[in-house]
């Protein structure tokens, strides 16, 4: 099985916009046709909560025309066109679906951040989780959406094997990021959201990335867009994942990032594992 997961920012921009940005975006869609995945995470589809409208619906026809689609968007008490997720996963696959609420604080809950895929023998989940925010002002917040997230998935692995991915906003070690020293109070790097993750591994979950390549350093799955030469010079942070759980060590084939060309912000990471 081939699994994609990509922060967009943005699925209206990349589909209905005549931008330079969205060019670029869609640029990377078509990358992302060629991959013929079985299935492909998106976050921060930024979309109403009435989901996607017509014209995104024709248009991710038009990309994907052999794949079913379903998606949560940031509702209210949450604010509008924040956030959201949503999964493409051919059509011949009938997962259940769920979109579950973890107890997060504030309203974390209604920001469309998780959807789940059920299949018999696995799941598949993605996340998009929250920003510790400028200034760090959502960071405690933060620190209990981690530990609830935690337990989340810990529940799925009691049920059956898990696959995760998301942009989970969190370099984990120094290595993955280009300027570790000069980011220890930034969001995404700080040591509470580090042992964040720590511990989210230690509870039965692999960085597939780091499984199969180890500590290979300058490899990076996101870069600034305010700095016009983050990805010339490669000055980026690694925060987007693939995980599953430990016992499916053993099958994974590939992790790796996709090619998204000059586009900063996140590029799509890519999963190939014998299931």
């Amino acid at each position: 099985m081939k699994l994609i997961s990509w922060n967009i920012d943005s699925l209206n921009a990349a589909l209905t916009s005549d931008s330079s940005r969205a060019v670029l975006s869609r640029q990377v869609i078509d990358t992302l046709v060629a991959e013929d995945a079985d299935i492909i995470a998106i976050q921060e589809t930024k979309l109403s909560a009435k989901g996607p409208t017509k014209k995104h619906l024709e248009q991710l026809d038009f990309y994907f025309p052999n794949y079913t689609n379903t998606w949560r968007s940031s509702v209210e008490p949450a604010r509008k066109g924040y956030a959201g997720t949503m999964f493409l996963y051919k059509s011949e696959l009938t997962p259940n679906i769920t979109f579950p609420e973890i107890g997060a604080p504030s309203t974390m809950d209604s920001e469309g951040r998780i959807i789940t895929l059920e299949f018999e023998d696995f799941f598949v989940t993605q996340v998009y989780t929250p920003n510790a925010g400028d200034g760090l002002k959502r960071l405690s917040d933060r620190q209990e959406w981690d530990r609830h997230y935690a337990d989340y998935l810990v529940s799925l692995d009691q049920q059956k094997p898990v696959l995760a991915t998301g942009d989970y906003n969190v370099a984990h070690k120094e290595i993955d990021l280009a300027n570790p020293s000069s980011n220890h109070q930034s969001p995404g790097f700080t040591d509470e959201e580090r042992e964040g993750f720590t511990n989210l591994l230690a509870k039965g979950f692999v960085d597939t990335f780091r499984h199969l390549h180890g500590d290979i350093p300058d490899v990076y799955t996101w870069w600034a867009q305010r700095s016009k030469t983050s990805k010339i010079n490669n000055t980026g942070w690694r925060i987007d994942y693939w995980l599953t759980s430990q016992r499916l060590v053993d099958r994974i084939k590939k992790s790796e990032m996709v090619d998204s060309g000059s586009r900063q912000d996140h590029t799509p990471i890519v999963l190939e594992i014998d299931l």
